[in-house]
């Protein structure tokens, strides 16, 4: 096993619902460790810069006013296999494709609302560590 880093965004909607401690429990129980968190509001330029590779997709713009339309939190998470880990524990994108037990599965109601992004790569996490902790 390898140890490595990712990054979650805790979406506004899980904020506002209060489902962070359950979501990071949920991590922490598979023995991930919580590296850095913060709490923030996603300007709509940041937004946009990390969903680029939606842009010309039908659903970008209502993606971006979820993701800016309200406090979210930012995770990094450190832990053997972590990309995988997540992803596993997060679930399919669509909540109603998504496995009953995983995040999405429990807490999602519909897209764009599925409670968390969490990074698909180790370039991917790489790059969204640097854009949303740039210090």
């Amino acid at each position: 096993m390898a140890i490595e880093q990712t990054f979650v965004i805790i979406k506004p909607e899980a904020v506002e619902r209060k489902l962070i401690g359950e979501i990071l429990a949920r991590f922490e129980r598979k023995g991930l460790e919580i590296k850095r968190l913060a709490v923030t509001n996603i300007t709509k330029e940041v937004a946009e810069e990390h969903y680029a590779h939606h842009r010309d997709k039908s659903f970008f713009p209502h993606l971006i006013d979820a993701m800016t339309g309200g406090p979210v939190v930012l995770a990094i998470l450190e832990g053997d296999e972590a990309i995988t880990q997540v992803r596993n524990l997060v679930g399919a994108t669509d909540p109603a494709k998504a496995a009953p037990g995983t995040i999405r599965g429990d807490f999602g109601l519909r897209l764009p609302y599925n409670m968390i992004h969490a990074a698909d790569s180790p370039g991917a996490a790489r790059e969204e560590i640097l854009r949303f902790f740039r210090n």
